[in-house]
């Protein structure tokens, strides 16, 4: 508690598109090594840029869902660095006039919602992948997959309004579902179209001066950006307890040791020699065709999440998990419009469904029961039609096979016992064999009531009407 962290995100996001950023090659993941190159792409002499409509679009949707300022000129300038995934020798980005600046992101963590700083947002082009063969800094040799050059990107750079990894975490969560609901960028963090760059630095708590930066790269899921501040925070306070300096440096984070590694001395600006482009003419969007955009957006996760709670009733938390994403929160509602109990439905989805879905490492728009078929499902359990043991059942079938609820309670004959002549009958029996539950009731102990009336589900194999049944009991133990 010495000292305070201050940490920045720089989140790389590979849009939606089907062509790369200035070519017309397919941005498509997974192809085999180098298929999808060309002369622009690949960095040919005399081959020129042209820049990808779409792209910009989906950077301009993502600006205004994070309430930036859309800048009405933004130019494209060249990064000079030299490294064998890059074969123009420089990456076509934005630098001192990006395409917007000045935006928020509200974050919860810790269960506090503020306000989060969006420094920029800018377009630029992707750079190769080396293949290392062997373990990185031993490898004999390294392969080069130029596919990925020229691919589409968003950088969102956060101001260093974070000062936790738990907050780094969830920042990376939200803005996550904002792109996802936008569909601009399909999130995946494994096949690297979500990237996140960290840069931290620690003060003593209470300064209001900035500590020496270090930047981490290499994080590809939340809880690896958690666990690689979590350590990167503690290495700095061991080399200032110990006198030392924190050097300026870029440092890898290795997942299977639990530490960060040096990598380099961190750049700076000028050591990139950023010049403007000067086969790009500078950015400027029609101030209509950017009102087109804004009033395209969707109903964003905060917003989403506030109105489940206000017209469905549901507590924060489950709100959370249901708008996840915009697929979950559109099942939700497909759901809940045939459910007689929104909060029910949300329960249904939260605890079971997404519980298989879960083990199975698949998202609800994987689910092998359509929403329409869980609605019906509960509709069955509303109505008295099934009970809430039955419906388990019907549930667990209905993801095994793929059924109509319907139809597997008229198969199986689970239709609710709701006979009062049969069911007295039933209880009667369960009550003569157990005399010494009858006798603790009467004694007071209440909770006997429960075995007697588990007793008659076990009979019913869990047929019977719960409500009948705890009436039957009580006039029966009553008398």
């Amino acid at each position: 508690m010495r000292y305070e962290a201050v940490i920045g995100l720089e989140v790389h996001a590979q849009m939606l598109t089907k062509s790369k950023m200035f070519c017309a090659c397919s941005a498509k993941f997974g192809a085999a090594a180098n298929s999808q190159t060309c002369p622009v792409c690949l960095g040919m002499p005399g081959a020129l840029p042209v820049l990808n409509r779409r792209a910009v679009e989906l950077a301009v949707r993502t600006a205004l869902a994070l309430d930036c300022a859309i800048a009405p000129r933004s130019r494209f300038a060249r990064k000079n660095y030299f490294y064998p995934d890059l074969p123009k020798n420089y990456q076509i980005s934005q630098y001192e006039e990006p395409l917007a600046e000045h935006g928020t992101i509200e974050c919860a963590a810790g269960g506090a919602a503020r306000q989060v700083g969006i420094k920029r947002v800018h377009v630029e082009e992707d750079a190769g992948k080396l293949v290392h063969v062997g373990a990185m800094g031993e490898a004999e040799n390294s392969l080069v997959d130029l596919n990925r050059c020229g691919t589409p990107l968003m950088e969102i750079v956060s101001e260093p309004d974070l000062r936790s990894p738990e907050d780094a975490a969830e920042y990376m969560r939200q803005l996550r579902a904002l792109l996802m609901y936008l569909d601009v960028c399909d999130g995946n963090m494994e096949e690297g179209s979500l990237r996140c760059d960290a840069n931290v630095s620690i003060r003593p708590a209470g300064s209001t001066d900035f500590g020496v930066k270090v930047e981490v790269k290499n994080m590809n899921s939340f809880r690896n950006l958690q666990r690689a501040l979590e350590y990167e925070i503690r290495r700095q306070a061991g080399v200032l307890d110990e006198g030392g300096r924190v050097v300026q440096e870029t440092r890898l984070w290795d997942a299977d040791a639990g530490v960060t590694r040096s990598m380099r001395g961190k750049e700076e600006a000028h050591d990139y020699r950023y010049f403007p482009e000067p086969d790009l003419v500078p950015l400027a969007p029609p101030a209509g065709w950017i009102e087109e955009i804004r009033r395209s957006l969707p109903e964003l996760p905060g917003a989403r999440r506030a109105r489940f709670v206000a017209q469905y009733g549901l507590p924060e938390y489950d709100a959370c998990v249901l708008t996840d994403t915009r697929a979950r929160a559109d099942y939700f509602e497909a759901v809940a419009k045939l459910a007689k109990d929104p909060k029910q439905a949300g329960n249904w989805i939260k605890d079971e469904l997404l519980g298989l879905l879960n083990k199975e490492g698949k998202e609800i728009e994987q689910s092998p029961i359509p929403p329409d078929r869980l609605g019906e499902m509960l509709q069955l359990l509303g109505n008295g039609t099934i009970s809430g043991k039955i419906a388990k059942t019907v549930f667990e079938e209905m993801y095994a096979t793929g059924k109509a609820p319907g139809d597997i309670v008229r198969e199986k004959g689970l239709t609710v016992i709701a006979d009062a002549g049969a069911l007295e009958t039933i209880v009667a029996q369960v009550i003569a064999k157990s005399p010494a539950a009858v006798a603790e009731f009467k004694a007071g102990k209440a909770g006997s009531k429960n075995y007697l009336v588990g007793q008659v589900m076990k009979a019913t194999q869990g047929k019977a009407d719960p409500k009948l049944v705890n009436d039957i009991l009580a006039k029966k133990l009553a008398s």
